[in-house]
């Protein structure tokens, strides 16, 4: 496995005309989207989550990983010819790879994002420049602090990836857990520390449910993608 992965999370939102077309229809532009995402799983990461109910700019999320950049180009070609795209818009997207921490011993993971957590709470982030003219040991002091209070909510995981010249960001931030109240507390928490007083910015922020890529397009307008065809009148 490589020892750096690229991520790409994908937003979309759909037309709400779609919703307004046939059963027939809609069925098949979701299968054609899902046919794309199951040939690209085959042999890569790729996770769903719905943004329904969460967001008002954004209906799905797709988190496509590959040691490859190009499988990810092929992979949104792929998905840019199905059906449904016709439909929808791509208002967010982040490109990130996984390294290695500065502030951690830990090695890079292959991959993020691979728990079984129900809720994945997502957003982007830009520190203070002045936080990089800091001396290393220092830097390191005040993130020691920041790790720690982590530390007192193992059930929520921690999942960093980096932007640096790859896309407008600097890091890709994602969290998964099980309660959502949970990680507001831990939000809260992580506000008065030192290294708080260092982020440019860290929205806007997803709350995402983890699902299959078929519930995530039901999710979209209600309706199972297989479309049950009308039995035939008796004679």
């Amino acid at each position: 496995m490589a020892d750096r992965t690229f991520a790409k999370f994908t937003f979309f939102k759909i037309d709400p005309a779609w919703r307004r077309q046939s059963a027939e229809l809609r069925a098949s532009d979701k299968r054609e989207f899902l046919a794309a995402c199951e040939d690209f799983a085959l042999d890569r990461s790729l996770r769903a989550y719905s943004t329904i109910g969460t967001r008002g700019d954004v209906d799905l999320v797709l988190l496509s990983q590959s040691p490859n950049l190009d499988d990810l180009h092929t992979f949104h070609v792929v998905l840019g010819q199905s059906g449904l795209a016709k439909w929808a818009e791509t208002p967010y997207s982040f490109l990130s790879m996984t390294k290695p921490s500065p502030y951690s011993e830990e090695a890079a993971r292959p991959e993020i994002c691979v728990s079984e957590r129900k809720y994945l709470f997502l957003y982007p982030m830009v520190k203070q420049r002045r936080w990089y003219g800091l001396p290393a040991e220092e830097r390191q002091r005040i993130m020691k602090s920041h790790i720690e209070v982590g530390r007192r909510h193992p059930e929520i995981a921690i999942n960093t990836s980096y932007s640096f010249g790859l896309d407008d960001q600097e890091f890709v931030v994602a969290f998964e857990g099980d309660d959502p109240g949970e990680f507001l507390d831990l939000v809260q928490e992580l506000r008065p520390t030192e290294s708080s007083a260092y982020t440019e910015r860290e929205t806007p922020i997803f709350t995402c449910v983890a699902m299959s890529v078929r519930k995530a397009l039901d999710a979209l307008d209600g309706t199972a993608s297989a479309v049950v065809a009308e039995a035939p009148a008796s004679a």
